[in-house]
């Protein structure tokens, strides 16, 4: 079996972001691969209560393209 390459992991992590968080701008800064998945973490903007936040979030993506794990915290 293919195992999912680092761009494709991006990808999964990105869209989750966007459609958990409703963000358009999705800023990632860190991309490792660590025992068979892709640690993938960055920052979105987030609306909460009409004031403009940032969030950080981690995801962890298997070799098989799922998502293992997500956190999210304000910054």
């Amino acid at each position: 079996m293919k195992a999912v390459s680092k761009e494709e992991a991006q990808k999964v992590a990105v869209n989750f972001v966007r459609k958990k968080r409703s963000a358009e701008r999705i800023d990632v800064s860190i991309i490792e691969e660590k025992d068979d998945s892709w640690i993938i973490q960055g920052t979105c903007p987030i609306d909460l209560e009409g004031h403009p936040w940032t969030e950080k979030f981690e995801a962890v993506i298997n070799n098989k393209g799922k998502i293992k794990f997500t956190d999210f915290s304000l910054l």
